[in-house]
Parts: C-alpha cells; sequence; structure tokens
C-alpha cells in the first residue's frame, strides 16, 4: 500500500472514519469479503466515491471479488495513524467533558485518555471512566510528562479556552481538539481541530429553513 503524492480531500479523510466503523459491523454480521456495493449500502456512500477515496492510498482489494474486510479495516486504521495508541488528556470536566470521557468509541479507535482536569474544587478527586481521577489543572504539565500525552481535548467555556490552549502546548502537546465556542491560537508546529457544534447546528437550522423556502416558492 503507497499513499499517492497528492493533496487528500479533507471530506475524504472524514469519510475513512466512517468506513472503518461500517467494515467492523459488517466483520461482526459475518461479511469476511465485502463489495463497493455492500460497504457503500452499509455506510450510506456511493460505491464509486468509495473506491474514488480508497484510490488515494494504492490498491485494495481484487477486482471482480471484493474486499477483505477485516483487512481493509486494519489498513485504513494505518492511514488513519490509528494503529498504535494516541495517549489523550482532557481539560474541562462538565456536561461535555464527562460525556466524551465516557465515550467508548475513543478507545476502540486507540485513543486512551489519561488524564482529566478542571479547575472546579468541588470535582478534584473523582474517579471518572476507566478509572481516571480528576485532577486539578496545576498538574496537566505532569501528567502530560509523565504520560507522554501528545493530544489535548478542551472542554472548557470560551473565557478559558485560550488559557487552556496555551498549558497545553506549554506541556508538549502537539495536537488538540478544541470544543470550546471559540477559536484558539497556536503555534505553527501544533496541530488544532476547531469542533464547534454551534455552529454545526446553526449550519443545519439554515439547511433546514432554505429547504422549507425552497418549497414554499415550488407551491406559490
Amino acid at each position: 500500500m503507497k499513499q499517492k503524492d497528492v493533496k487528500i480531500p479533507e471530506a475524504t479523510i472524514k469519510r475513512l472514519s466512517t468506513y472503518i466503523n461500517c467494515l467492523e459491523k459488517l466483520d461482526g454480521d459475518g461479511y469476511q469479503v465485502v463489495s463497493s456495493d455492500l460497504l457503500g449500502e452499509s455506510c450510506q456512500v456511493s460505491p464509486a466515491q468509495i473506491r474514488k477515496d480508497l484510490s488515494y492510498f494504492g490498491e485494495f482489494g481484487v477486482r471482480g471479488v471484493g474486499y477483505g474486510t477485516r483487512s481493509l479495516a486494519e489498513q485504513i486504521k494505518k492511514i488513519l495513524g490509528l494503529d498504535h495508541i494516541w495517549t489523550t488528556v482532557l481539560v474541562g470536566v462538565g456536561h461535555l467533558g464527562q460525556a466524551l470521557l465516557n465515550f467508548t468509541a475513543f478507545r476502540q479507535h486507540g485513543f486512551r485518555i489519561v488524564g482529566a482536569f478542571d479547575a472546579d474544587p468541588a470535582k478534584i478527586g473523582t474517579v471518572v471512566s476507566d478509572g481516571v481521577v480528576i485532577e486539578p489543572v496545576s498538574a496537566l504539565d505532569d501528567t502530560i510528562h509523565r504520560e507522554q500525552a501528545g493530544i489535548g481535548i478542551i472542554t472548557v467555556p470560551a473565557a478559558n479556552a485560550q488559557e487552556t490552549a496555551d498549558l497545553l502546548v506549554e506541556g508538549g502537546i502537539t495536537g488538540i481538539l478544541n470544543f470550546a465556542p471559540i477559536k484558539v491560537r497556536v503555534p505553527e508546529n501544533i496541530t488544532l481541530r476547531n469542533v464547534s457544534i454551534l455552529s454545526e447546528l446553526d449550519n443545519l437550522a439554515y439547511l433546514l429553513s432554505n429547504r422549507t423556502r425552497r418549497r414554499s416558492r415550488k407551491k406559490s
């Protein structure tokens, strides 16, 4: 498997993650080999799109036969860098932070949360998912170094997001997933993903409203 020297569309990377989930479900259902048609039906993606996405990374499967279900899942995991454990810390154990700590798919995809931190003294010492104990933010640097954590998840209020990002960077974190409702600034050598749930809801509301307006115009 040899990745082509081209820019991979972000949408393709997102679909690869979906393919893993679908392949693992199909494998659990007893399908040892899958066609692009069957995988497409499972993932609600066209077979042509699946073939195009995979073509960025080389040749897979056997023409006229299909893909080895488990083998393809493992190869996609390797492409995404999910073939090893990513030690992760989370800062901000509110409702969203707690939900993420209990999200079992993290562990299934190789993300192991080794530390949870919060500024609320009432939460310190509370045991959360997988026996992780909530620690004060002041212990963040020590935990990052001790556990050699590489990824930091921010689930704090907007007012504390930049300060939290700075602490993660200072501690040695090289990848940040920011759920705070504000974009943060990090050095160029840090990989940052801003995830705005509110923005996605706003986009959904727009699409629904736009669909309603189109229907109204058709009726008039």
